[in-house]
C-alpha cells in the first residue's frame, strides 16, 4: 500500500469514490467497528483531491467523543489519521 510500516499496519479505510454526503457513514461505522477492536488508531485513505472528503470527515468527526484526535499524516494529504478514545 505505502512505504511507511507504520501505515501499513494500521487498519485502514479507502473511501475513494464517495461523495461528501455518503462518506460519514461508512468512517463512522469504522470506527466503531475499530473502538469494539480495541484499537488505537486508524487510517482514512480520502485521496488529495480537492479536499472535499478531508474536510467533511475533518469537520463531521472533531467533535466526536469517539475521537481522541484527527491529523493528517505528515506532508501526504490524502490520509488522515484518526487516534481512538477508549
Amino acid at each position: 500500500m505505502y512505504n511507511d510500516p507504520f501505515i501499513n499496519i494500521l487498519p485502514s479505510l479507502d473511501v475513494h469514490g464517495y461523495t461528501a454526503d455518503m462518506v460519514v457513514v461508512p468512517v463512522d461505522e469504522f470506527i466503531n467497528d475499530n473502538i469494539k477492536l480495541g484499537k488505537e488508531k486508524i487510517v482514512v485513505i480520502h485521496g488529495k483531491g480537492e479536499g472535499i472528503l478531508r474536510q467533511k470527515i475533518n469537520n463531521h468527526f472533531k467533535r466526536d467523543k469517539r475521537v481522541k484526535k484527527m491529523y493528517v499524516y505528515g506532508s501526504n494529504l490524502a490520509l488522515t489519521i484518526i487516534e481512538l478514545n477508549k
